[in-house]
């Protein structure tokens, strides 16, 4: 998408790769929207940490994090042995893997780039064929989107008000995104809607990313708080639902996002409110047979008892006035502890479809579908 810092507007994606130093190009997505920046990961341990501490975060987008991250790993091997090699990317997909466990896009994007590799006879040759994979995973997830949105914009009609969670943005994508494609799309149509972007507490990813992309894109919006919600499907002012997923289940059509998102699906459903989920077919996961089975990431407690902000940097001798500092408030009671969890599970009869870039589909139709769904049997 187009980015304007300043009077400067260029083209960015949320993750690129630069062959020559070898390192993942990443937004660094913690800074904003009070600050643009892109930063390098130098080696496969190092995009780890990019993932895990969510400088990068969203379901394409550390998918394609990872999958570049295997080709760094790959390509720091000196050697012709093979056998040495392999257990070797061996330890860089186990260590990128466990990064984010409650998305399926990382461990989807890296089994593609391995299947990939293993044809390659030579340790030279399968260093190749790693990044080969690794771009074509990236420019997959954009063609994805770019699917979701031409299937997506026609649910969106002149006037409509519409309810996002969390942040499923082209910054949680390589490009374009999932929920906010059809947005996109419809805006390119000329159609006119308004946008009501879920805070999405603890981290703020809707008040922070989802806010940002839409002033940059020049979408009508507003944040509201998530409590909010639920008062204002009452009133009758949400037309239409659409959110992202960490994980989907084809086997069943329950969908792990953002914590929070089921407490909209039930209220959406309460209030007769259509309630979409848009997908990458990366997302999929065909193995879970049951939503119980998702292993559902507990962060850190800190992140419920503060707040990450900026603040105007005080220092009369700054150099540029308008400089600010990140900084964490601690909100809560300072005797209190926290509950964290990151994610929750969506159970289909609360889903109106799931948009994916073969078409919108009813959860319970994705596993008779799995031929054309799959990855791994497109491939």
């Amino acid at each position: 998408m187009n980015v304007t810092v300043g009077r400067r507007t260029r083209r960015y994606r949320t993750v690129a790769f630069e062959a020559s130093e070898n390192a993942v190009l990443l937004i660094e997505q913690r800074l904003l929207p009070h600050q643009f920046k892109v930063i390098a990961t130098r080696d496969f341990r190092e995009t780890a940490r990019a993932i895990q501490d969510m400088i990068v975060r969203g379901a394409g987008a550390i998918g394609a994090t990872a999958a570049y991250g295997l080709a760094q790993g790959a390509r720091v091997f000196h050697g012709t042995d093979i056998e040495r090699f392999s257990r070797h990317v061996e330890t860089v997909y186990q260590t990128l893997k466990a990064a984010r466990p409650t998305a399926v896009d990382p461990v989807n994007a890296m089994n593609e780039v391995r299947r990939v590799m293993s044809s390659g006879e030579t340790v030279s040759k399968r260093q190749t064929l790693a990044l080969a994979a690794a771009e074509r995973f990236a420019g997959d997830d954009v063609q994805h989107c770019e699917a979701i949105g031409r299937h997506g914009a026609p649910l969106i009609r002149d006037g409509m008000r519409i309810l996002t969670h969390c942040n499923a943005g082209w910054l949680a994508f390589v490009d374009v995104g999932t929920a906010t494609a059809p947005l996109y799309a419809a805006q390119a149509q000329g159609k006119k809607f308004h946008v009501f972007c879920d805070e999405t507490r603890p981290r703020s990813q809707g008040a922070t990313l989802t806010a940002w992309e839409l002033a940059q894109q020049g979408i009508s919006h507003e944040v509201i708080a998530d409590n909010a919600a639920g008062h204002l499907m009452q009133r009758g002012e949400i037309d239409l639902i659409i959110v992202g997923s960490d994980r989907t289940l084809g086997r069943t059509g329950e969908v792990a996002n953002k914590i929070g998102t089921y407490t909209k699906a039930v209220l959406a459903e309460r209030h007769n409110i259509p309630f979409y989920v848009a997908i990458p077919l990366s997302t999929i996961d065909w193995e879970l047979s049951s939503g119980r089975d998702v292993p559902i990431e507990e962060r850190d407690q800190s992140e419920v008892l503060g707040a990450w902000g900026a603040v105007r940097n005080p220092k009369p001798e700054t150099r540029n006035p308008k400089s600010t500092s990140r900084v964490y408030v601690r909100v809560a009671n300072p005797a209190s502890g926290a509950r964290n969890p990151g994610f929750d599970v969506t159970p289909p009869e609360l889903i109106t479809g799931i948009i994916t870039p073969e078409g919108i589909l009813k959860p319970n139709e994705l596993w008779r579908n799995r031929r054309r769904l799959d990855c791994r049997a497109r491939g």
